[in-house]
């Protein structure tokens, strides 16, 4: 790993391929020994297994930012972590307080330092931070499955890794390295390891931002960085769950146009839709279809998804050419398809196409796949199949959540098993 380390002290063990951490009780009890003001660093020692057991003690350095420092010990034996006390059948997609956040800064020099996980809560920033005055901030969107063995899974993380590197070059912030990012996620996970729902009740959503944190007055890069990432368990992103979801095509504002920011994750792409999303979500659609800017005919994507359209055994998307975020969940579902015979196109998509498919469906992290039951263009309406749940969209959606859940063999080795 880089100098920069991903996480304060959290490192590998050469033997055992996961990381550690201590249970909520060894980590409460140190919590409540000092002043809450203080900030908590965990620092697994190597593993020592007992021969005659089959559980294993653990040994934490730990300090706080005065300079003292302890050793927490415990065994796993006393170590068994409970659920957190929600419904697990009505969870929906909202924020949800966990215990831990994880953060680390980077100065003018583009090295992040090494990374702390602090207890999950506000944070502090400049009045005249570059974020939050000249929006100069990324996200990304990730989940932690939970499996029927105790394991945790997560998806492509590396891909999120990358796609922040390259939003972050866009708009002039240095960035955490790949192997920073995934172990950064992974020490956020295991920390909260209590809200991941259990399997077949939802994920763990992650939200890793990077932002300009620094004091800046004139438009210009900030002079420093922060890369947070806190977690929240989440249901389905629509309501409608896999029900289909009803959309219409927006013909007068757009989410993003050629040689704007549009094909990376900066925040300003999302307040850009908030209009016409929330004027469409109260005469009861569930999201809006937006079209290119300079033609007005072709297909680029949902608020917050990626759009594909089926016709026979063509599955076709709108091609990634500056204004359409490269999905992840876009790029694992063209790679299911081809690998399941069908032919697939990125390229220009109309509008006539699209109310001419046999089914349509969207993709994303928060939505996964979610089939579209109805488009509605300029008053008229078109609905697809006799459920808008179509066959496609259906085999597809099976296919990648039984890859993200670890009910089937990961041929494609996009998964990284945590514990």
């Amino acid at each position: 790993m880089e100098s920069g380390g991903a996480l304060a002290g959290l490192h590998r063990n050469p033997t055992f391929h996961h990381l550690l951490r201590p249970p909520r009780t060894a980590v409460n009890n140190l919590l409540s020994s000092s002043s809450s003001t203080y900030k908590r660093h965990f620092s697994p020692l190597p593993l020592k297994f007992q021969k005659q057991s089959h559980f294993a003690s653990y040994s934490y350095n730990c300090s706080i930012n005065d300079g003292s420092a302890f050793q927490v010990a415990y065994s796993a034996s006393s170590a068994t972590q409970s659920l957190a006390n929600i419904d697990w059948d009505n969870l929906g997609f909202g924020v949800m307080p966990t215990d831990y956040m994880y953060s680390m800064k980077c100065s003018q020099d583009g090295n992040f330092s090494k990374g702390e996980l602090q207890r999950f809560g506000n944070i502090e920033l400049s009045p005249a931070s570059g974020i939050l005055n000249y929006g100069q901030g990324l996200f990304e969107g990730l989940k932690a499955y939970k499996r029927h063995d105790g394991n945790i899974l997560l998806f492509r993380p590396e891909e999120n890794a990358l796609r922040m590197k390259m939003g972050a070059e866009r708009i002039c912030m240095p960035s955490p390295s790949v192997e920073q990012f995934v172990e950064a996620v992974k020490a956020t996970v295991l920390a909260n390891e209590r809200w991941i729902p259990p399997p077949g009740k939802g994920s763990l959503y992650i939200r890793p931002l990077l932002m300009g944190s620094g004091a800046i007055l004139g438009v210009a890069p900030a002079p420093e960085y922060t890369f947070l990432i806190y977690v929240s368990p989440v249901g389905n992103y629509f309501k409608e769950g896999m029900a289909p979801i009803n959309l219409v095509i927006e013909t007068e504002m757009h989410r993003a146009t050629p040689g704007g920011t549009g094909g990376v994750k900066t925040i300003g792409n999302y307040a850009a839709v908030l209009k016409a999303q929330s004027a469409a979500k109260a005469k009861g659609y569930s999201d809006v279809l937006y079209l290119d800017s300079v033609n007005k005919r072709y297909l680029e994507e949902v608020s917050s998804c990626n759009v594909f359209i089926v016709k026979g055994n063509l599955i076709a998307t709108p091609a990634i050419k500056g204004t359409i975020l490269p999905g992840i969940t876009r790029k694992s579902i063209i790679d299911v398809a081809l690998s399941q015979g069908f032919q697939v196109e990125e390229r220009q998509v109309s509008v006539d196409e699209l109310l001419d498919a046999d089914e349509v469906f969207c993709t994303g992290t928060a939505v996964v796949v979610s089939p579209v039951g109805s488009i509605t263009h300029l008053g008229k309406r078109v609905s697809y199949g006799s459920d808008g749940v179509g066959r496609v969209s259906k085999q597809l959606y099976s296919t990648l959540t039984s890859l993200q859940m670890g009910l089937a063999t990961d041929n494609m080795n996009w998964t990284v098993v945590l514990k």
